[in-house]
């Protein structure tokens, strides 16, 4: 997994959105990043403490091409817009989900 900077991270996601519309699905989760690279120890150890900044990690992921990013507290607000807009840009070509019928009620509801 390729860490990036934040713009360095969202010309990286533009380039896998283009290579999703012709084959793939693209994956993109975040999560609260505390910059443990290691498991919490269990209790009695030695605990490492809190972060005084907030950060989130976020990843991308086509097939085997992963990027991530850690956006701190800070960046978070231009991050955010510039992530919209690389969204909005991209998510032209979805798809509509087929909506398929339920089985009808009358066979679950038997009378007694």
């Amino acid at each position: 997994m390729v860490l990036l900077e934040n713009d360095a991270f969202l010309t990286e996601l533009t380039k896998l959105f283009q290579k999703s519309k012709s084959s793939g699905s693209l994956n993109i989760t975040m999560k609260k990043y505390d910059g443990r690279t290691k498991p919490k120890p269990r209790e009695g150890h030695t605990q490492v403490p809190d972060a005084a900044e907030h950060k989130c990690l976020i990843r991308a992921t086509l097939a085997n091409k992963k990027l991530s990013t850690v956006v701190s507290q800070r960046d978070m607000n231009k991050f955010q817009l510039a992530y919209a807009n690389v969204l909005k840009a991209n998510m032209d070509g979805l798809k509509k989900k087929e909506k398929t019928k339920g089985k009808s009620k009358t066979k679950t509801n038997k009378a007694v």
